[in-house]
């Protein structure tokens, strides 16, 4: 009795495919075949995390400035800056730069009341939004390799500048999508964009980012804009002045 080729599965060869583009793309080590086993497919995904996990020791060793924008209702508000790097425990930690003074209240008292307490709703719905993206970024291997194998990964292959776009669906909850592009001479990712949702579909949030690479080939968050529409609140991050830490 012949068994069956796994090209001769359509889903299957979809999965092996985008599997060995991502290894293409990101580590250098292309299949001979194009086509691999599940296990090959396994440590494919091992050598992502291990590119991811390279990429992030490499920003340790960096400080930074993040200024950050915010528009509410079509206003914009007083920018940001802080000085930025990863602690010992992993996190980034944020020193203020020149902090704005307090802005002086007008109005009664119940009018400042209201004030406060909508700077607070703001404050808690940023922290929830900061959470629900970090489910994205940065790209969590354990989930993009859940998707290949249900099938909810579709390949936009590259154009003539060797831009590929990978789009999956349903990453981090049902009804969301993340769309990565690589820029294969490059080998690395060059955007990413996420249109997802905080408790009810109706709350979208979407993100679009965009990479950027220092001298050493360290890739970093150049701008994110973030809109959350339901609140009608957008907020542009961008990093910048990148400086080695002091030995």
């Amino acid at each position: 009795m012949n068994r069956p080729n796994s090209s001769s599965h359509p889903h299957i060869h979809h999965a092996l495919t985008l599997a060995a583009l991502l290894v293409c793309l990101i580590v250098a080590t292309p299949s001979a075949s194009g086509q691999a086993g599940e296990g090959d497919k396994q440590a494919k995904i091992a050598a992502l995390k291990q590119s991811a996990a390279e990429n992030q020791q490499k920003l340790h060793k960096y400080q930074w400035i993040e200024t950050t924008q915010l528009t509410l209702n079509d206003n914009d508000r007083p920018g940001t800056q802080s000085a930025c790097q990863y602690g010992p425990d992993g996190k980034v930690q944020k020193t203020p730069i020149n902090p704005a003074p307090p802005q002086a209240s007008s109005g009664g008292r119940f009018k400042q009341r209201i004030i406060a307490k909508k700077k607070e709703e703001i404050k808690d719905y940023m922290g929830q939004v900061k959470a629900l993206l970090a489910m994205y970024v940065p790209p969590n291997p354990e989930r993009m390799q859940q998707a290949f194998q249900e099938h909810k990964v579709s390949l936009i292959p590259g154009d003539a500048s060797g831009l590929a776009q990978i789009v999956f669906k349903d990453y981090a909850q049902p009804g969301d999508q993340m769309t990565i592009s690589f820029n294969s001479a490059e080998k690395k990712i060059s955007a990413l964009n996420v249109n997802t949702y905080m408790d009810e579909p109706k709350d979208v949030v979407t993100l679009a980012v965009r990479f950027a690479s220092l001298p050493d080939s360290t890739n970093y968050v150049q701008q994110s804009v973030l809109n959350a529409t339901a609140k009608k609140l957008q907020v542009t991050t961008t990093n910048s002045n990148y400086q080695p830490l002091a030995q």
